[in-house]
């Protein structure tokens, strides 16, 4: 067994835990993030909001994935078909 396979194997049982944690306890995190930001944010005296902004974005995006909200396509499955254009008028 090389090197990566065998990483993989120890790691597995680690990253369902935090999926699961992640889970559960999403909300917390999520707040946990802003919370943060807005510190970060005032420290800097605003100097860098875009780039917090940014990266609090890519960080809450994710613990989406950890928590398995997006759930990934299957291999060669197309994703879900979007409607063009605006939607109807009733």
């Amino acid at each position: 067994m090389g090197l990566l396979e065998n990483m993989k194997a120890r790691l597995g049982p680690a990253k369902d835990k935090v999926s699961d944690l992640a889970s559960r306890h999403g909300d917390r995190v999520q707040h946990g993030i802003d919370k943060a930001a807005r510190a970060v944010d005032e420290r800097t005296k605003g100097k860098y909001s875009d780039r917090i902004q940014a990266g609090t974005g890519r960080a809450k995006e994710a613990m989406d994935r950890l928590a398995h909200k997006e759930e990934p396509h299957v291999s060669g499955a197309k994703p879900p078909a979007r409607p063009e254009g605006p939607p109807p008028t009733s």
